[in-house]
């Protein structure tokens, strides 16, 4: 055990002293910490106010671009030639120009500013035209618009969850974006450090280094020390991470209160009958904020189980690091360079590319067969399971789950381990498949 112990000292302390480690810590959190903060930031943004004129010849649209908070639009009564010599001068950011030609060729209109105003000005420009044209087109075939306004409806539905008879909001949308990063980051974290074990046994083994320590140590010792060290800085790194993230994350909180708050709307009213127009206007905004996607964001944050997600996260990455880097240092052992190894690397990578493959699938159903069984073989578990996490599968299928990670870390290590004990020593000559097995019987 001492032996072991010494291996994986000196693993984590010669990976954690360099550079490349401590640019990757540094960065990481920035990394993680803009998942949470840059949409939040991103919703919340008010861009520029933008000032747009409007020149309609045809009369159909006087005062029919209502606008938003940042943008304003106003009635300009002179000609478009005249208005774009003047433009500098006017100070709009943009002239939107309504031709009288506009009512039998809808793509007459045209928007010209000085700095491109942005895809969503522009398609809202396009749907106001399109709905007043719609609705002159209408009234001179005696429809009146009210009428299909009447039919016409927007549909948006809410998922909640129901257990032991309570109605919870369930935010699948928010569930499924972290599915999926969990999902991925345990795909990427895997075959990073899973990848660093393998290089490490194929430098030691060239530069016959090997061949020092194994006559003081035994092979399988040696493999489970590299293992094992690696997963300490795998653990150290990760740990930093979640640290310094939380840290940036409260930070922001502390110096944007109100950005990053959630607000409770209050209870709206049935209707507005009988109501003063004070109370009518605070169901208004009860309903907006209710409606607001930022809000709702906030509020699906909230809900996310952060201890139950770190936790099975880190088992998650753990033991399917070590089922795979058992792998990965048994390749490393049975070639003398790196383009030797994708031979052997299709059989170990195959199932965790099948895992991240699958996350469509597991994601539109996480409860069916097809994720269950995906979440339960070792080999692809580790990632199908931890994107099922945040839409709380029965605890007894996690539980199968773990049992059968560490079984399959189990079995692979004992494979792995007859391989890397004659592999090590070998020099010289590219083992085939067969080879391989005649290894494991010896």
């Amino acid at each position: 055990m001492k032996k072991i112990l010494i291996i994986i000292r000196r693993e984590y302390l010669s990976r954690v002293q360099k550079k490349s480690f401590i640019v990757m810590t540094i960065l990481g959190p920035i990394l993680m910490a803009a998942l949470f903060v840059v949409p939040v930031y991103l919703a919340n943004m008010s861009d520029q106010e933008k000032r747009i004129a409007v020149i309609d010849e045809t009369g159909l649209f006087q005062n029919k671009f209502p606008g938003t908070s940042n943008i304003k639009f106003e009635n300009l009564y002179m000609s478009y030639s005249a208005a774009s010599e003047q433009f500098d001068e006017l100070g709009y950011d943009a002239i939107l120009y309504i031709p009288e030609t506009v009512v039998n060729n809808p793509n007459a209109a045209k928007l010209s500013s000085e700095k491109d105003m942005g895809l969503g000005v522009t398609s809202m420009i396009e749907g106001i035209i399109k709905r007043e044209l719609e609705a002159h087109r209408l009234a001179l075939t005696g429809i009146d618009k009210d009428v299909l306004k009447d039919v016409s409806v927007n549909v948006h539905v809410s998922t909640f969850s129901l257990k032991e008879g309570k109605e919870e909001r369930s935010y699948s949308e928010i569930r499924l974006a972290l599915g999926f990063i969990s999902g991925f980051l345990i795909y990427l974290f895997i075959f990073l450090y899973g990848a660093q074990v393998m290089r490490g046994v194929i430098e030691e083994k060239t530069n016959r280094i090997v061949e020092v320590i194994v006559s003081s140590i035994k092979p399988f010792q040696l493999m489970l020390g590299k293992i094992a060290g690696v997963a300490m800085v795998g653990l150290t790194q990760f740990i930093l991470w979640i640290g310094f993230t939380f840290v940036i994350v409260f930070g922001l909180q502390q110096s944007n209160p109100d950005m990053f708050k959630y607000k409770e709307p209050p209870k709206v009213f049935v209707d507005s009958k009988g109501l003063s127009p004070t109370e009518v206007m605070q169901q208004q905004e009860a309903m907006q904020l209710n409606q607001s996607q930022l809000n709702q964001l906030l509020d699906g944050v909230n809900h996310i189980q952060f201890g139950t997600m770190l936790i099975t996260f880190v088992f998650f990455f753990l033991f399917g690091y070590l089922l795979y880097a058992a792998m990965f240092a048994g390749i490393g052992s049975a070639v003398d360079n790196d383009a030797d190894t994708q031979q052997f690397m299709l059989p170990v990578t195959v199932p965790l590319l099948l895992g991240l493959i699958s996350l469509n699938f597991v994601l539109n159903n996480p409860d069916g067969p097809v994720a269950f069984w995906l979440s339960i073989i070792p080999f692809t578990s580790p990632i199908v399971m931890m994107a099922r996490i945040p839409f709380n599968p029965p605890a007894w299928q996690i539980g199968l789950s773990m049992l059968m990670l560490v079984l399959g870390f189990i079995f692979t290590t004992w494979l792995a381990g007859r391989i890397y004990r004659t592999g090590i020593l070998m020099y010289g000559k590219k083992p085939s498949l067969r080879e391989l097995f005649k290894w494991l019987k010896y």
